[in-house]
């Protein structure tokens, strides 16, 4: 696990990998990382709204709001954060004549 052993926080700790970067402006829209019993999980704002504690990464135009509870353990925020059913979206109805 990406974990950070001291207490000690700092935005410029955590780093946004390009894939994830790439996934959230692909998206067009805001993410949150919040608690899920299986880690820490990246989700739309849609989905999980930002709470007035998170802290606040800047990723290209958008933003990842940390939950208070995570941040202090992240050094990361890579797509192993992002559940399988958002993978799901990317993909493309095959096309009639590949059928």
């Amino acid at each position: 696990m990406h974990a950070r052993e001291s207490n000690h926080f700092s935005i410029g700790d955590i780093r946004v990998t390009d894939e994830v970067s790439a996934f959230i402006m692909k998206r067009q829209c805001d993410f949150r990382i919040s608690t899920s019993c299986g880690g820490p999980i990246l989700l739309p704002i849609s989905i999980k709204p930002p709470k007035p504690t998170d802290i606040q990464i800047p990723s290209g135009d958008y933003t990842i709001f940390v939950s208070i509870h995570q941040a202090r353990y992240l050094s990361t925020i890579h797509m192993g954060m992002i559940p399988y059913f958002m993978d799901e979206i990317d993909e493309e109805p095959p096309c009639p004549h590949e059928l």
